[in-house]
Order: structure tokens, then sequence, then C-alpha cells
């Protein structure tokens, strides 16, 4: 029986199957694969296979599609629907219509794939990645790279243990003007800095009543849900919308945040997860279906240095001419990066000193770099390693671990909770900004636990709770492998 015959099998047979069983296979297809330790050539054109194609990955289609000595021969994706134009529309663009598929699976069965690129929803990133890597492919990987704190983590093991390229889709992590930024943030220009502020003032409507809603007929649904449970559709648009619920999502933290907080936590120069962890919140001013907070405080300490993430979703006015970017505050100035691509150093009075920007941006930039790595066979030449990528989407996760075993209590309440002189600032523009939206002041907010963290281990510190939401529980036999099974 073949390989694909074997896990189709073991799709059919769910009961019987095993992660371990999976992993096995895909072990088997690595060990087989010839594993050049070498550089490869140049000119040597590289097969790329793109998994989920709905949004992000055309992104991927266009970074890949017959440039830079790649061919995207392979599109996957669950909805055929979606798949198959995506096929139609790279043969119109590159005179190569790629093979479509629906099941992962089959992509890591060719030998002629050299590169997975996903852009899959965020629960199924980890999986997917270490199922290539086990496969003798590297991998491109979207933001946030897993949809918990475990998972990222074994991605990096997975990468390490069969010397595979894994880049994270953190674009800013190529871009000079930010680079720029960020050495000069580092060379001590603006002073010390002991605060990063990570913004994402994003506007998000609501999306639609909770109900019971057909899957579309053009999904498999068990291949779209893979390792999260195949629970009713509950929110009314099938794509996109699964970002504001938990099986699947991680809010905009984990969706538009997570750019910010990779740049913040790099700013900061911190190479660890948090000591600790504290978030408040709520899904403010409208119900709808969605699960996740779109008004949300996150504070990451690091001692002598804070890590504070602001999610707005309702209309919001910009602080420091910055909606989605990061503020450095330093003893002798401030620095402030509102685009993906650079943004501008201030003195303390608010006078422009230095400039930063991006002479050749975009995501090109960023495919060019994982794909010099690819080349070189040295994952220390990648912008945006996959342990960075761990490191920053864990950052996420970790907040929205301390909001989701939070309680629920008046505004008055939390403000008497926040003691330190900046959390009350922040807090009374946290206030303002739902007054303003028209949100009752007596509105009933989450205030979260205050979590204490190991940063070597990466668990919490005497709270089992805690410690549970660093996993989840997976869906035989799309199971993400423990510690130390990758």
């Amino acid at each position: 029986m073949s390989h694909l015959s074997r896990r189709r099998f073991l799709q059919d047979s769910m009961f019987a199957a095993s992660a371990a069983a999976m992993s096995a296979s895909l072990l088997s297809a690595a060990e087989k694969k010839d594993e050049s330790a070498g550089a490869r050539s140049p000119n040597e054109r590289l097969s790329v296979a793109v998994i989920g194609v709905n949004g992000r990955g055309k992104s991927h289609l266009a970074g890949f599609g017959n440039r830079n000595g790649c061919d995207v021969t392979i599109i996957c994706d669950a909805d055929e629907k979606v798949g198959q134009q995506a096929c139609a529309d790279m043969e119109k663009k590159t005179g190569l219509k790629p093979k479509f598929v629906r099941d992962m699976r089959e992509v890591f069965d060719n030998k002629s794939v050299d590169i997975v690129s996903t852009a899959t929803p965020n629960h199924w990133h980890a999986l997917c990645s270490i199922w290539a890597i086990q496969a003798g492919k590297d991998v491109y990987v979207e933001k946030p790279v897993s949809h918990n704190v475990s998972e990222g983590r074994r991605i990096v093991e997975a990468a390490r243990k069969y010397n595979k390229i894994c880049q994270t889709g953190t674009q800013s992590r190529s871009m000079a003007g930010t680079a720029d930024a960020i050495k000069f943030l580092q060379d001590g220009k603006i002073g010390e800095v002991k605060i990063a502020r990570g913004l994402c003032y994003k506007r998000r409507k609501s999306i639609g009543p909770r109900g019971t809603y057909e899957i579309p007929a053009s999904v498999d649904y068990n291949l779209w849900a893979g390792p999260a449970p195949m629970s009713p559709l509950t929110r009314p648009k099938f794509h996109y919308d699964w970002h504001w619920q938990w099986e699947c999502g991680n809010g905009d933290l984990g969706n538009q945040g997570i750019h910010q907080m990779d740049v913040a936590r790099w700013g900061l120069g911190a190479n660890t997860l948090c000591d600790r962890v504290f978030s408040y919140g709520g899904r403010l001013g409208y119900e709808d279906a969605g699960e996740t907070a779109n008004t949300q405080l996150v504070y990451a300490d690091y001692g002598p240095k804070t890590l504070v993430f602001e999610v707005r979703g309702l209309e919001t006015k910009p602080l420091r001419d910055a909606s989605v970017g990061i503020i450095f505050e330093g003893s002798e100035g401030y620095l402030v990066l509102n685009s993906y691509a650079g943004g501008s150093a201030f003195d303390l009075k608010g006078n422009l000193t230095t400039k930063f920007s991006t002479p050749k941006g975009g995501d090109s930039v960023h495919f060019d770099n994982f794909l010099d790595a690819v080349r070189k066979r040295d994952y220390k030449v990648l912008n945006a390693d996959i342990e960075q990528g761990h490191l920053s989407s864990a950052l996420c996760h970790l907040g929205n671990i301390s909001y989701r075993l939070g309680k629920s209590m008046p505004m008055g309440d939390l403000k008497s909770k926040l003691q330190s002189a900046d959390k009350s600032e922040t807090f009374e523009r946290f206030a303002q900004h739902l007054s303003e939206n028209g949100v009752p002041a007596d509105v009933q907010v989450v205030c979260g636990e205050t979590l204490a963290l190991d940063t070597k281990t990466e668990t919490f510190i005497n709270n089992a709770a805690a410690d549970a939401m660093l996993t989840r529980e997976y869906r035989a036999p799309f199971v993400v492998p423990k510690a130390g099974a990758v």
C-alpha cells in the first residue's frame, strides 16, 4: 500500500489512527528523500506547492509564481472552488497550470516538491509545517505560525532536527527601513527604551448573528477543520471570519497584531517569552458570532522593559500618527513605525529628527530572502526564522490565555486594579475610546489573570489551568506531535 493510500485509510478509520503513525509515515518519506548537504545552484528551478489560497495565499502565489527560479506546481485547498480558480488564474499569469489537490498529504508525498508555502487558517499552520518538514520540504509559513504556544516550539524542533529552512511571514523583518529604525533604536539614539507599544487600531465590524449555517458545498470540511473539532458552523461567513472564533483563530492580536508584536519584541531585544503577562478587554460595541476580544490590552513584562499591546476594533483615532504600528518610548525621544516598511524618530518635544523608509519593499523582498536561505542551506540567512516567528506568535497566545482565564467586572472595578502609572494612563485612553463609540461606562469587561512564566520551559509557574491552554485537544489523525516527538 502506498503512503497516500495508507494515510487515507487512517483518515477513513479515525478511531484506529494515531499521531505517531502519521509522523512515522512522514519520517519515512523524509529519510528516503535525498538530503543534499551543500548549497543549491542559483540556477536550479524550485518546485513550490502553495497550501491555502483564498486570502493571503494569493500573495504566496505571486511571490513564488514564475519568479526567482521558482514554479508553483501544486495548489492545495480544502475548498475546491477556491483552489481550481487559483490554478486557472496562475495559468493565465504564468503559462503554467498548477495541479490542484484537496488533501495536503498528497503534496507531502510528492517527491518533486521542494518548498511548501502555507497560508491556511491559523489552526493548520503548525501541523502543515511539521508534516512538510518531516517529508523533506522547506517551508514558508504565514503568521501566526501557530494556534497555541506549544505548536510553535514543535515547528522549531522539526526544522532543526531535519535541517530544513522555515521562514515566518512577518515581512517587516525584511524591510530595510524597519531594520534601519531598529538599529537606530538599539544604538541608543532615543536613549533608554523601557516601553514598546504595539498598536492594532483596525476597524472590525460585526460578523453577524450566531446561528447554525451551511458549510459551502465546495468545502471538504473534514480537511478544512483538520486539527480542530468539526463543530457546526455558527458564523454567517465561512471564510476569513474564523479569525474571531477560538477553535480556529486568535483574534486580531494574532491576526494583524502579530506583525506589530514581532517588531516591538525585536526592538526591545527580547529573545525569550516574557516573565509575566496580563490582559484585559472584551468584545464590545456589538453582539455577534465572534468570541475573541475586539478591544484588548496586553502587558508583556520583561523586567525593566514592558511590551504593551493595544487592539481596537471600533472606530478610533491614531496615536502619534500610528494606527497599525509600534511606538518606542525612550528617555531622549521616541520612535514611531507606522507602516510595515518604516517610520520616524522624534525628540522629546515632538520634533522630527530622522525618517526611515524602504526603497524596495513589498512581499517580494521577504520571499527572496527565504529563497536565498533555501539555496544556501543556511537558516541563519533568514530575516524571520521560525524561532522568531514562534516567540512573537507565542506572546499573542499568552495575552489571549490571560484574557480567557479572566473574570468579567464593571469598568470601575477594573480601573482600581490597575495601579501603575502606565497602566492607569493606558486605561484612561481605553475608557475614552469606548465612550467615543457609545459603549456605556458601566459595561462589563474581562480582567485577565496575571500569569508568571518559566521562560526556559515556556510553561506557566504553578498554574495548571494556564498550562492546559498552551496546547489543545487534537482530532485524530490531525495531531501535532508532543515535545521530542517530531
